[in-house]
């Protein structure tokens, strides 16, 4: 507990690899998670998985099942693993909620209006998106 009595909010930078969030994110994104947070529909979640506990995941937290959060990727034409795979991940393997995303500045970008127009799109907040939520339940 912090010296106010509230509990200290951990936060930190993890990168995006492989294209099963694709078009939320990127490969090569990176994201500024929050430890500990609670999960709601439609967050976007990094998480251990069921299988393979040394891969960390990241996927959108669906709907709340039986044993656990059903986790699937924004991405309909990637067959990465997700629940369809391996089921209902724990409460326990969830490990934080995506806040933001940041896009990396791609190097060949030398013109001021391309820097302009990567900073206006490089970072986003990533809020929960109950639509995509009932969207990928259907799936």
């Amino acid at each position: 507990m912090a010296e106010s009595g509230r509990a200290r909010v951990r936060v930190g930078i993890t990168e995006v690899v492989g294209p099963s969030m694709v078009p939320t994110l990127l490969p090569g994104d990176r994201m500024v998670v929050r430890y500990g947070a609670l999960v709601r529909p439609g967050d976007v979640v990094v998480f251990r998985h069921p299988l393979q506990q040394d891969l960390l995941v990241v996927k959108r937290a669906a709907e709340r099942r039986p044993g656990g959060w059903w986790v699937l990727g924004d991405n309909p034409f990637n067959e990465t693993g997700d629940s369809t795979d391996y089921g209902a991940v724990p409460d326990d393997l969830v490990l934080a909620t995506a806040v933001l995303r940041l896009r990396p500045r791609p190097a060949h970008q030398s013109s001021l209006r391309a820097r302009l127009s990567w900073a206006l799109s490089a970072v986003r907040p990533l809020r929960a998106d109950s639509s995509a939520s009932r969207r990928l339940r259907a799936r």
